[in-house]
C-alpha cells in the first residue's frame, strides 16, 4: 500500500467534496478537468459535448505521460489533441490508479502536493 498516495487521494476527495457538496468519483473529477480545460463556462451541455469534455479531461491528464499531445484549439475554443505514446495494457484497477495519479498531479498545487516524478502504475 502506498500511504502517501492514499493520503493525497483522500485529501483531494475531501477538497472536491467541500467544493462541490458531494463526494466525486474518478469520472466526475475527469469531467471537471475537461470543463476547466475547455473553458466553456457554466452552462447546459448536450450529451455529445459531455463526451467531448470527458475526452478533453482524459487527454489533458494523460498528456504529461506522453500519451496525448495538445495541438491547439478549434474556432470554438475547444482543445484538440493527437495521440502520442500508446497506452499500456492495464487492468481496470491499474487504469483507475493511473487516472488517480494523473488527477493528483493535475490538482497538486490545490492540495499542496509536489508533482510526482514517477508516473507509473504500482
Amino acid at each position: 500500500m502506498d500511504y502517501a498516495f492514499e493520503k493525497d487521494w483522500n485529501t483531494l476527495v475531501v477538497k472536491m467534496t467541500d467544493r462541490f457538496g458531494e463526494e466525486p468519483d474518478v469520472t466526475t473529477m475527469v469531467f471537471a478537468v475537461g470543463l476547466q480545460e475547455a473553458g466553456q463556462g457554466a452552462r447546459r451541455y448536450k450529451k455529445d459535448e459531455k463526451m467531448d469534455l470527458m475526452h478533453v479531461g482524459v487527454c489533458t491528464l494523460l498528456e504529461p505521460l506522453g500519451h496525448y499531445v495538445r495541438e491547439g484549439e478549434d474556432e470554438d475554443g475547444w482543445p484538440h489533441f493527437t495521440a502520442g505514446d500508446p497506452l499500456p495494457a492495464l487492468s481496470p484497477a491499474e487504469q483507475e490508479t493511473m487516472m488517480k495519479r494523473a488527477l493528483l498531479d493535475y490538482f497538486a498545487a490545490w492540495i499542496g502536493r509536489e508533482v510526482e516524478e514517477n508516473k507509473g502504475v504500482d
